[in-house]
């Protein structure tokens, strides 16, 4: 299987828009010489970076099973099916961050056991996000859907996955049973191993 780390690129942004139009400073009219530069504050220097959003998604894999939940109602992309993750939260690493996501969305205590890969999405103008992808395992805790899922299903691969709301997650779930690939070593001291 070939390998993917970009999604969704037909999305991408053309023009760097604005969340605010007043400087956060100075209280400036922010504005932009052309249509494909950040936007900046002429009185005090300010710019305005609209960067990707910091993410992770957990492949949480049981011999030849993989977790996965089906959206709420209230998230992004609803009623279809995801791996566990979510964003990084300002003064949270990665590692610690997934293993939070996981425990939020799935109930379950899970050790990292290794990096997979790095992907950039492209959702929809405005919204992208630049996501690390992790191995684990359950080590311990009690299965049951929380957060942003509603429900949790082990699916077999082969084999048909549910309608997936990202297509990253598809890839990734691909890649990782079809080519058997175990990725890059993870911190231990971040990797949950001590947690049960």
């Amino acid at each position: 299987m070939q390998v993917r780390q970009v999604f969704g690129t037909e999305t991408r942004e053309r023009s760097p828009g604005s969340a605010s139009r007043y400087c956060p400073r100075c209280a400036a009219p922010l504005s932009a010489r052309r249509s494909d530069e950040r936007m900046a504050c002429g009185r005090c220097g300010f710019v305005e970076y609209r960067n990707p959003l910091p993410g992770v998604v957990v492949l949480v894999v049981d011999g030849d099973r993989v977790l996965l939940g089906r959206r709420s109602p209230r998230s992004y992309r609803p009623g279809k099916w995801g791996l566990p993750g979510g964003y990084v939260e300002r003064g949270e690493d990665f590692l610690s961050a997934a293993i939070r996501e996981v425990r939020e969305e799935t109930g379950l205590q899970v050790r990292i056991l290794s990096l997979l890969s790095v992907v950039s999405n492209f959702f929809a103008e405005g919204l992208q996000t630049l996501v690390t992808v992790l191995l684990a395992e359950a080590t311990g805790g009690r299965e049951r859907p929380g957060d942003d899922v509603v429900e949790l299903a082990w699916h077999r691969f082969p084999g048909t996955l549910p309608d997936m709301a990202f297509e990253a997650d598809a890839h990734i779930i691909g890649r990782y049973f079809g080519c058997g690939i175990s990725g890059a070593p993870v911190d231990p001291r971040y990797s949950g191993a001590g947690e049960g």
